[in-house]
């Protein structure tokens, strides 16, 4: 062990922190060595931004007079239905959640331009939003109707809980068919028209901790443009994916549950994004720093995108069909070079996620921690998977139903 957290700390609070990015650390090493490299750095800050669906947030409203039970009724904001099955003014707004008269697909392929990522998005940039609810009434809340707004500034508490961010590599998406898709992949054209992905690579935070020795239950981190935690392992989070000799996944592999008050966010951070054909999410800035605890530590965080490599899979057929077949495999460099070879075919690439705008969060956090803005957290729990014991309920291939 070369250093603690607390160690970090205190350096952070004295001002004498060493911090770089994912991308910075990457020559550093190269040109000073590893032993070097991991007696000067203290902190390495990575970054990512792209459409996550599984996100969306708890809202508490406050009561009106006369009291009304939202919980059991039924809520629209901005005409989006939010979940209220939870108690009389708690409510759980979805970022792929829709107005019941969008028309979707019924016009193929549908725009989806408003949904609850957008609802999101304007609550934190302090926009009032349209609250119209009915409920069936009782002794103790005997309203039945209210049209009102709501501001983020107004109600009790937002907060946004994420089940699954983060992921630790996904597919390329190609198309071998012979007609358009439109996917949660983007726009996939025929024959092997272009290819896209989603991830940010060498900056992305579980890249840069494969094995999650220094990212648990607990961390703290940036998300929407404020303070978040790590609060779990996300959904679909699967530690036992194919790796390769770097210990990168190359398959889709961990993902993070993450929670924040979002009423410390940025509109910048937390954008809400319309998928032509498939429907609406929510855009998500997310940076988490990695202590550099250890030789081992700093050599994860080494990881560049020509080493990071993703498997392209047919939207067409193997994807949704849930088949396990894949057109084969590139590196983060390549797609980023905007051409791979697929089939013998050059085949132009596209990212769903923002490279620019994932350095930028990795140099915010970078500066909050140089500046004493901005402590590390000890996890209190590892994730699963991490060498600590604890054993991995694998995902089970088959479909739920047939």
């Amino acid at each position: 062990m070369l250093r603690t957290i607390a160690e970090i700390n205190e350096k952070i609070k004295r001002g004498k922190v060493v911090v770089v990015t994912a991308e910075e650390v990457i020559d550093l090493a190269k040109k000073k060595g590893i032993s070097k490299a991991t007696e000067k750095v203290d902190v390495v800050t990575t970054g990512t931004f792209g459409p996550m669906c599984s996100s969306g947030a708890f809202l508490n409203t406050g009561h009106s007079k006369p009291r009304i039970k939202l919980g059991g009724g039924k809520v629209y904001l901005n005409d989006v239905p939010v979940y209220t099955g939870i108690a009389a003014v708690d409510l759980f707004l979805g970022a792929t959640a829709i107005p019941d008269d969008d028309p979707r697909n019924k016009f193929y392929p549908g725009e989806f331009n408003y949904g609850g990522g957008h609802v999101i998005e304007e609550l934190v940039a302090g926009k009032d939003v349209r609250l119209v609810a009915t409920a069936y009434g009782t002794d103790c809340y005997p309203r039945k109707k209210l049209e009102t707004l709501i501001n983020i500034s107004d109600i009790n508490e937002a907060v946004l809980f994420n089940v699954r961010n983060a992921y630790q590599n996904y597919n390329v998406g190609a198309n071998l068919s012979d007609r358009i898709l439109y996917t949660y992949m983007g726009v996939l054209k025929p024959n092997l028209g272009n290819a896209n992905y989603s991830t940010a690579g060498q900056l992305s935070p579980l890249f840069n901790d494969p094995y999650y020795k220094t990212i648990g239950i607990g961390t703290k981190m940036f998300l929407g443009g404020g303070i978040g935690y790590v609060a779990w392992n996300g959904t679909q989070h699967n530690p036992t994916a194919l790796r390769g000799d770097n210990g990168v996944p190359r398959r889709g592999g961990g993902t993070l549950a993450v929670i924040g008050d979002l009423k410390q966010m940025k509109p910048e951070w937390l954008v809400g994004t319309s998928m032509l054909g498939y429907g609406c999410t929510l855009t998500v800035g997310i940076g988490v720093p990695i202590p550099i605890l250890s030789e081992e530590i700093l050599r994860y965080t080494m990881v560049s995108d020509a080493n990071i490599l993703a498997p392209v899979v047919d939207y067409s057929e193997a994807y949704p069909q849930m088949k396990p077949d894949i057109l084969g495999e590139v590196s983060y460099a390549e797609l980023k070079s905007g051409c791979i070879k697929v089939q013998g075919q050059d085949v132009p690439t596209a990212s769903l996620s923002s490279y620019p705008k994932a350095l930028e969060i990795a140099n915010i956090l970078k500066d909050w921690i140089e500046k004493g803005e901005f402590l590390l957290t000890e996890p209190v729990a590892p994730l699963p998977g991490a060498e600590s014991g604890i054993t991995f309920r694998a995902l089970k291939e088959r479909p739920i139903m047939e």
